[in-house]
């Protein structure tokens, strides 16, 4: 049986990630994502009336037309998590493959979401929730395994492939926090286990891989919010706190945090609402009694008219738009586009960072501006990141032992920097150490 790898998307950008692992006739996709600044650009488009063709010629979904020439059956289309970089693609690409989508359930629930939204595409594909430790069988020689994984968005898995020669680890995305807020720390044992089984090959993000040391645990981002928030218990000004609306275990920190002062915490926006109301649903995450979520704009400015009736110090906002996005919150209360006006001495705390790519860092530029003319104190990075850095990465492969290495996730500099990296562990590039780029296939040994 030979294998190959088909880098489809995601290997010479941070985006649009889609891998194809074909074994002898028998394929495995791993996610199908969307490439969101590639969207903004186009800022008439309207991704749920788009064809695929035309969302793959603006490059924000992966080029799977190549999969035309691959020969063989796809058996499975597996996605590690929930963020849409890794399934926002699902419901253009999906149903074109006649195979189940087998994710953890929470990322099922997010996928199902994103499927009866589609106007396009009818999507029929069976999804299939695998929990963490779970195995899936795909065929006679094929099963998959879900590792239990931290990031920064809950039921994140590391999906292993175990085929006649060895696993084919998929490493995007992950990161080894041994304290995480919500869930359990990442399975070192049956990594360690998977290790000395036989790893063919590992492909692994290599977002943060330039960063040194390892990634701060998600506690240190909960004792930074609540160490902000908390002295100003007594303020009589607007508190407002802007992170990744799929980001539970940070929601439920800011959460908790207003509470404590004695704010009520009101989630604003339609992601706000998606992901923490799916995670509550699912008893994956508890809130305070007094938070409240409003996900429709014209219920959210009725919010909003209320909040500045009654005061602004008896609650505290949490929403999107640290990144500037247009039409978002924190940039439409920026401009004030909303019935709730920013005044002088109000606090605006970014739990979160801008995302490397010129147009975030313009549009973030832009809404800070807006901030300050209001007289708004900024807080800014009061946050970890959901992505490993060099030392985990050490780690990931020390435990692994990988014959073959691939970076994904990451644009030409950062994969050049793994290749560094990798090759001071003893890989070498073209041999156990493979540099590809979108749309390249690579038969392993």
């Amino acid at each position: 049986m030979d294998i190959e790898i088909i880098a489809v998307g995601g290997y010479d950008e941070v985006g649009r990630n889609m891998t194809a692992v074909r074994c002898g006739k028998e394929i495995v996709i791993f996610d199908m994502g969307l490439r969101l600044d590639q969207v903004m650009i186009h800022e008439d488009a309207e991704i749920e009336n788009m064809h695929s063709l035309d969302l793959i010629k603006i490059k924000a979904i992966p080029d799977d037309t190549l999969m035309n020439a691959v020969e063989g059956t796809v058996k499975a289309i597996v996605c590690s998590h929930g963020h849409l970089d890794h399934i926002g693609a699902i419901p253009k690409l999906a149903h074109r493959y006649n195979a189940p989508i087998i994710s953890t359930p929470y990322t099922t629930e997010l996928i199902r979401q994103q499927i009866s939204g589609e106007q396009k595409f009818g999507v029929n594909n069976k999804l299939f929730a695998l929990k963490s430790g779970q195995r899936y069988t795909l065929s006679q020689t094929l099963v998959l395994e879900f590792v239990r994984m931290q990031h920064s968005i809950i039921d994140t898995v590391t999906p292993v492939l175990h085929t006649p020669h060895g696993a084919i680890v998929y490493a995007l995305d992950f990161k080894l926090d041994r304290t995480p807020v919500i869930g359990e720390p990442p399975d070192f044992a049956r990594l360690r286990q998977i290790g000395k089984e036989g790893v063919l090959a590992l492909i692994v993000e290599c977002t943060n891989i330039e960063r040194s040391g390892r990634c701060p645990s998600e506690r240190i981002a909960r004792d930074l919010v609540r160490d902000t928030i908390t002295s100003y218990e007594d303020d009589k000004n607007a508190i407002l706190v802007s992170t990744f609306s799929s980001h539970i275990s940070r929601v439920k920190t800011i959460a908790e945090c207003a509470h404590e002062i004695g704010r009520k915490p009101i989630l604003l926006g339609r992601s706000m609402e998606r992901y923490s109301v799916t995670a509550e649903q699912m008893k994956l995450v508890s809130f305070p009694s007094t938070t409240s979520v409003f996900g429709n704009r014209r219920t959210i400015d009725r919010t909003l008219r209320r909040m500045m009736k009654a005061s602004k110090d008896q609650f505290l906002p949490i929403i999107t738009g640290h990144q500037g996005e247009p039409g978002s919150m924190l940039t439409r209360l920026a401009t004030g586009d909303t019935p709730y006006q920013l005044t002088k001495g109000d606090k605006v705390i970014f739990s979160a960072t801008v995302i490397p790519n010129p147009m975030n860092f313009g549009q973030r530029y832009m809404v800070e501006a807006h901030l300050r003319l209001a007289g708004v104190r900024i807080f800014e990075d009061l946050h970890v990141s959901g992505h490993a850095y060099c030392e985990d990465h050490y780690e990931l492969v020390h435990l692994l032992n990988p014959q073959h290495i691939i970076p994904a996730h990451g644009n030409m500099k950062f994969s050049a920097s793994y290749a560094d990296f990798a090759t001071e562990l003893g890989y070498t590039l073209h041999a156990d150490l493979h540099m590809l780029r979108n749309g390249q296939r690579l038969k392993l040994n």
